[in-house]
């Protein structure tokens, strides 16, 4: 374990965990975020990330899949579980869909796909570490979902959701932008304007985990999707369904 930050380097953008368990990609790692002005400290294993998780506070957690004893994937489920909700990046070798989506199914909040080029990651991290605009006194709603962009909190008729930092702010885009269609290409471009190296995969991820996260079982789903138009919250409560 080990804390970082290379002297004379800009103001630290954020304090990261960086967990992996690979030493020389751990240094290279490091390397590359001390070097863009993040304060990284390092876990080798997924025990000592839940270790140092229960008493330290961070921004933003790298998290590799494959590690011996706890996977990253028994990582996110452990935080989410206990109820954190520190942005996670997962960075990992597979690259199906299914696996896509049981990362971020266990909590990951974006994933990033080996090898990748420096660039990417910290472009990934900025864009995790961004939060949606505060806007004082405006609460959201559509369909029973109420989201206050001031506290970053979304309820379901009254109970509390708990949602990734990425689905929040796509929620939020479709939330103010009701009745108006938008394709996967322009999500990519709106939501995750800053990050030019996101893929449609990401975005048909996020709205799958968005459903799961504000739909009821049974029940029309609040994002209605058209073939050739995209994705939209309507603005007269939901009555069709989605596919």
């Amino acid at each position: 374990m080990m804390n970082h930050a290379v002297p004379g380097s800009e103001k630290s953008l954020a304090k990261v965990l960086l967990v992996e368990d690979d030493h020389e990609m751990s240094e290279v790692l490091l390397h590359t975020l001390s070097s863009r002005g993040f304060t990284v400290q390092v876990a080798p294993d997924g025990k000592t990330a839940l270790d140092l998780l229960s008493t330290n506070k961070y921004d933003v957690i790298v998290l590799d899949w494959m590690m011996p004893g706890l996977s990253g994937v028994d990582v996110c489920r452990n935080l989410r579980s206990a109820g954190n909700s520190t942005p996670i990046l997962m960075l990992t070798a597979r690259t199906s869909d299914d696996d896509t989506t049981m990362g971020l199914d266990a909590g990951a909040d974006d994933y990033l796909t080996k090898p990748f080029e420096n660039k990417v990651l910290a472009a990934r991290l900025r864009a995790l570490l961004r939060r949606p605009p505060i806007c004082a006194g405006v609460v959201l709603s559509a369909g029973g979902i109420k989201l206050d962009p001031a506290s970053g909190t979304v309820s379901r008729s009254g109970e509390e959701l708990h949602l990734r930092p990425m689905v929040l702010k796509l929620l939020e885009f479709l939330l103010r932008h009701q009745g108006q269609f938008f394709t996967s290409e322009a999500l990519l471009e709106r939501v995750w304007h800053d990050d030019s190296l996101a893929s449609l995969d990401t975005v048909r991820a996020h709205i799958k985990l968005l459903r799961r996260s504000v739909d009821i079982p049974g029940k029309p789903s609040l994002i209605e999707t058209e073939r050739h138009r995209g994705y939209r919250v309507a603005k007269a409560p939901v009555t069709g369904t989605s596919p």
